[in-house]
C-alpha cells in the first residue's frame, strides 16, 4: 500500500475542511489501509470499451476511463470531461464544454478528437462491437448509415468543434439524452495507442486510460489490479490507492472469502440473506437495482420448432412459480417479474399483465391446456437445452425451474458453461433457451424495451415483430412515451419470446469500513474515485 498517499489525504481531510470534490466529509478519520478488493463472478471479456458489453466489465473500464458525465450516489448526472452543454431550440444539438485539465495515463490532454474517435470507432462496422446500436439508440445523426456500412464513421452525426467543444447532433429530440452519455461505450480512447498496439492495446503495458485509476495487471479470469493516476484532474481527492477485483466463480466460496476478509464486497448467494442479515446487520445490504432476470428463447431461424408455438412458449411462462423462486431460493428482495422492464425505472408504471395477477394454480392449468392443444404433454414431451452461466444460483434456479415445468412435458437438459462462452453461443444463436440478464444502461425504459426491436446489438433469439418496432420508433418522438411502452410490454407478454423470472435487487456483503457506494441510485453504477476506508 501507498501510504505517503494515505498519510497525505488523512491530513487532508482531519485538518481542514473537504475540497469541493473531496468525498470525505469533514472530520472524518481515514484509515491508513486505502486498498480496495471486490468480487467479480466472470473473467472480464474485453477492458476496450467499444467492445465491452457486460455490467463487470463497464464496473472495471468505469475507473480506468472517463466519459462525458459520472452519476453521483442518487443516480443525477455530474462533471465527468464535460463541465457543462448547450441544447438548441430545436433539442437536436448539443454542445459540450470540456474541461482543460484532462489529461490521458500518459500525459496527454484529453480533447474533444477523443470522443469523436471513440464514436466513429463504436459505430464503424469494422469494430464489430455489440453495442454499434447505443449510437443509433442515442439518435446520433447517421448512426444507422454508418453501422449498416453505407456511410462512413466521417458522416456521424459528431464533431470536434475545437479541442474542449464537442458537438453531437442527433436525429430527434431525447429527453434522457445526457443520462446516456454515462454509459461505458461513449468513453473517449487514445487513437495513437490503438493505432499502435491494435487489439493487444488494452495490455497492461500498453493500456492509455484517462480515468482516476490505471490498469497494473490482467489476468484473465484470476484478478485485475488498478493504482491511482497520477495525471488524473481530479488526482488530489482520489482516496483509495489501490483496487483489486478478484474472479470467483463460486458466489459461495466469495463469501467465504469474504468473511475471511479477503473480499470488500460479495455478492449474496441465493437464501443466505435473512441469515446474513441477522447476523451481520452492519455489512448486509438490500437495495433494488435496475436489472431483469429472463429466460431467452431462440425463436429465430435456428431454434428449435417447438419454440416457434407461441402455445408452448406461454406454457413454459406460466408454468414457472416465480415466488418459489423469489422466496425459497433468492430470498434477497427480488421480486417476482412477469414483464421485461425493471420496476423501479424512473417514470415507468408496470402494466396490467393478465397471467401476473393469477394464482400459480391457474397459471398451470392455463400451461396444460395450451400444451394440449400444441400436441405436446408428459406423453410427448418438449426437448430442450437451457444454457446458463457458472454460479451456484444460476444453477439452483434453473434445477427448480426444470422441476416446475415437468409435469406440463418439458424435458430440460441444464448446461453450464463460462460466461464468455455462453454469451458467444448466444451471440451466434446457438443455443435454444438461456440464461440472460439485462442492466439498464440509463434510468429509462427505453433502455430495456430497445433490447427486442430487431435492429438492436442484443436481440439474440431473434424475435422480430413490425409493431413492436413502431411501437418503440413512435416513442423517441412521443410527447409522453409511457403508453407505448406499456404496449410494447403487452406485446412482449403476448408473444413470450422470453421469459421474465425476477427483477433484481443489490444483496451485498460490504466491509463496515467502506464508505461512498451508491444507496440511492437504482443504477448503483459505482465510482472508486468516490469511496475510502474510514478508521475503526
Amino acid at each position: 500500500m501507498n501510504r505517503r498517499i494515505a498519510a497525505s489525504v488523512l491530513a487532508l481531510a482531519v485538518a481542514a475542511p473537504a475540497l469541493a470534490d473531496n468525498p470525505v466529509p469533514e472530520g472524518v478519520t481515514l484509515s491508513e489501509d486505502q486498498h480496495y478488493t471486490f468480487w467479480l463472478l466472470d473473467a472480464i471479456k474485453s477492458m476496450d470499451p467499444q467492445v465491452n458489453t457486460d455490467v463487470e466489465g463497464s464496473d472495471i473500464l468505469r475507473q480506468l476511463f472517463e466519459g462525458l458525465y459520472n452519476e453521483d450516489g442518487e443516480g443525477n448526472i455530474v462533471p465527468g470531461v464535460a463541465l457543462e452543454h448547450a441544447v438548441s431550440e430545436d433539442q437536436k444539438t448539443y454542445t459540450f464544454t470540456l474541461r482543460d485539465d484532462a489529461r490521458w495515463s500518459n500525459g496527454d490532454p484529453v480533447t474533444a478528437d477523443d470522443f469523436v474517435y471513440a464514436w466513429r470507432r463504436l459505430a464503424d462496422p469494422a469494430t464489430a462491437s455489440e453495442y454499434a446500436w447505443y449510437m443509433e439508440l442515442m439518435q446520433v445523426e447517421n448512426a444507422p448509415e454508418v453501422i449498416a456500412g453505407d456511410m462512413p464513421p466521417e458522416e456521424l452525426g459528431v464533431r470536434a468543434v475545437d479541442d474542449h467543444t464537442l458537438e453531437v447532433t442527433i436525429g430527434t429530440p431525447l429527453p434522457y439524452f445526457p443520462q446516456m452519455l454515462v454509459h461505458a461505450s461513449t468513453f473517449p480512447v487514445h487513437a495513437a495507442t490503438i493505432e499502435e498496439h491494435g487489439d493487444a492495446w488494452t495490455r497492461p503495458e500498453n493500456m492509455v486510460g484517462n480515468g482516476a485509476y490505471k490498469l497494473d495487471e490482467h489476468i484473465l479470469g484470476e484478478r485485475v489490479e488498478m493504482s491511482p493516476s497520477e495525471t488524473y484532474w481530479d488526482a488530489e481527492n482520489v482516496v483509495l490507492d489501490r483496487l483489486t477485483a478478484l474472479t470467483i466463480n463460486d458466489v459461495n466460496l466469495g463469501l467465504t472469502r469474504y468473511l475471511a476478509g479477503e473480499l470488500d464486497r460479495v455478492d449474496v448467494p441465493a437464501g443466505q440473506y435473512p441469515r446474513l442479515a441477522e447476523e451481520y446487520p452492519d455489512q448486509a445490504t438490500s437495495t433494488p437495482y435496475s436489472c431483469s432476470y429472463i429466460y431467452m428463447l431462440n425463436v429465430g431461424d435456428q431454434g428449435p420448432e417447438a419454440l416457434d408455438d407461441v402455445r408452448v412458449r406461454k406454457a413454459m411462462s406460466y408454468g414457472i412459480d416465480r415466488d418459489i423462486i423469489v422466496e425459497r431460493i433468492l430470498q434477497g428482495g427480488q421480486r417476482p417479474s412477469y414483464n421485461w422492464t425493471h420496476w423501479a425505472t424512473a417514470g415507468f408504471e408496470v402494466p396490467e399483465i393478465d397471467y401476473a395477477g393469477w394464482d400459480q394454480s391457474r397459471r398451470m392449468e392455463e400451461a396444460r391446456t395450451l400444451m394440449e392443444e400444441a400436441g405436446y404433454g408428459p406423453d410427448n414431451p418438449v426437448a430442450l437445452t437451457l444454457n446458463y452461466n457458472t454460479s451456484e444460483d444460476h444453477k439452483k434456479i434453473a434445477i427448480a425451474v426444470s422441476q416446475m415445468l415437468k409435469p406440463l412435458g418439458f424435458d430440460i437438459t441444464l448446461n453450464n458453461m463460462e460466461w464468455k462462452v455462453h454469451t458467444d453461443r448466444m451471440q451466434a444463436q446457438d443455443f435454444e433457451m438461456a440464461r440472460y440478464a439485462w442492466c439498464g444502461d440509463y434510468n429509462e425504459a427505453s433502455t430495456y424495451l430497445d433490447l427486442f426491436t430487431s435492429y438492436s446489438g442484443h436481440n439474440n433469439g431473434e424475435f422480430f415483430n413490425e409493431d413492436y418496432d413502431r411501437i418503440m420508433k413512435e416513442s423517441k418522438t412521443a410527447e409522453d412515451p409511457q403508453p407505448l411502452y406499456q404496449e410494447a410490454e403487452e406485446i412482449l407478454a403476448a408473444e413470450m419470446p422470453v421469459i421474465p423470472i425476477y427483477h433484481y435487487a443489490q444483496v451485498d456483503m460490504v466491509a463496515e469500513d467502506i464508505r461512498g457506494l451508491p444507496t440511492q441510485n437504482v443504477m448503483q453504477t459505482w465510482y472508486a474515485k468516490d469511496m475510502y476506508r474510514v478508521a475503526e
